[in-house]
């Protein structure tokens, strides 16, 4: 089927209209117009050469929101006029371990939403800036009727991203959760954690972003700057979630937690961060990482955000405007996450 798209050709050129041919509606399969697709920072990355591996011509994103088109004749969970969404999988082994345990994210043999070796058609996977996405059941998600679809789609990636880790580390009614970094990962932190009933403290280096921290559900905010602000929480977390992907002293967090609390990082600099091992030792603290979720933990996170009626905070672009968008988000000059509107597809 021929689709629609923008794509980059190269790592210095602008994204434009692109077409190619998505592969016809097999048994187990769903084919779903895209109504919006949300921006990811990782799309930046990729489409501009800094990660390694990017093959061209790319079409970014997998935050993708739309309707069910049509189904294949042995699909049974949805049916054409649908609402799905599909995040950043499309396929896994799902005979390894990890795909036994929900968890197909960390398989071997994922297939990713694009930029991934395509098992049907050869080459590479094309991602949701596009028209149309077929893919395979048992990787399309429900979204819940009462969310907002525009703001929905960055549940897939920056929503399934912070809750996997509160959600593993059993964050709960009572617990003091921290959440550094308020941007397009750590707003959803604050949502989310706050939604299990943690008491929530935002760390920012930001003063004009405290006014929106309390917004979002913040109980507090700290200047991670200011020694003696950060001092009055030492020793008193049961976790916190590390959304910075600058280079930043983690040191500095570890000594918030509680004997047996834990960091994690979701946020991945560039360069290796310093790990002053005596601070973890000293507490028996623990210091680990996150890497989204699988498709069970993905639905269970739509359904809870559809029951505390959670979406990002969003900017609706037109796709033509990617570019400048990309240019913006390398200025951290957005609140919190763009989202694309496909029906400009149309137009560009």
């Amino acid at each position: 089927m021929k689709t629609l798209a923008y794509a980059a050709q190269s790592a210095t050129t602008p994204l434009a209209p692109f077409s190619f041919q998505r592969r016809e509606v097999g048994n187990h399969d769903v084919q779903i117009e895209i109504l919006y697709c949300g921006v990811c920072h990782s799309d930046l990355h990729t489409v501009r050469g800094e990660w390694q591996g990017t093959a061209y011509p790319c079409v970014p994103g997998h935050e993708i929101v739309g309707r069910v088109l049509k189904v294949g004749m042995h699909v049974t969970k949805f049916k054409a006029g649908d609402t799905a969404g599909v995040g950043c999988m499309v396929d896994s082994c799902r005979t390894c371990a990890n795909c036994e345990e929900d968890l197909e994210q960390f398989c071997p043999d994922t297939t990713f939403t694009y930029n991934s070796a395509d098992k049907h058609l050869g080459g590479v996977t094309y991602g949701g800036y596009s028209q149309n996405i077929v893919v395979d059941e048992a990787f399309v998600l429900h979204i819940p009727d009462n969310l907002d679809l525009a703001a929905t789609a960055p549940l897939l990636c920056a929503g399934i991203t912070t809750y996997s880790p509160l959600h593993h580390h059993n964050v709960s009614a009572g617990q003091k959760v921290g959440i550094v970094g308020l941007g397009g990962l750590g707003h959803m932190g604050v949502k989310l954690a706050k939604a299990m009933g943690a008491h929530v403290v935002v760390f920012t280096t930001s003063a004009n972003k405290v006014d929106d921290a309390i917004r979002l559900g913040a109980d507090e905010v700290v200047n991670s700057k200011n020694a003696d602000e950060m001092k009055k929480h030492l020793n008193s977390f049961h976790f916190i979630l590390d959304t910075v992907s600058a280079q930043h002293d983690i040191n500095a967090y570890f000594v918030l937690l509680k004997r047996d609390g834990n960091l994690t990082q979701v946020g991945i600099p560039t360069d290796p961060l310093s790990v002053n091992v005596s601070t973890l030792v000293f507490g028996r603290r623990s210091f680990s990482g996150s890497l989204i979720g699988g498709i069970k933990e993905t639905q269970e996170m739509l359904d809870f955000c559809g029951e505390h009626n959670i979406t990002s905070d969003i900017e609706l672009i037109p796709i033509d405007k990617i570019d400048e968008a990309y240019d913006r988000l390398v200025k951290s000059d957005v609140k919190y996450r763009f989202v694309i509107d496909m029906a400009t597809l149309q137009q560009a």
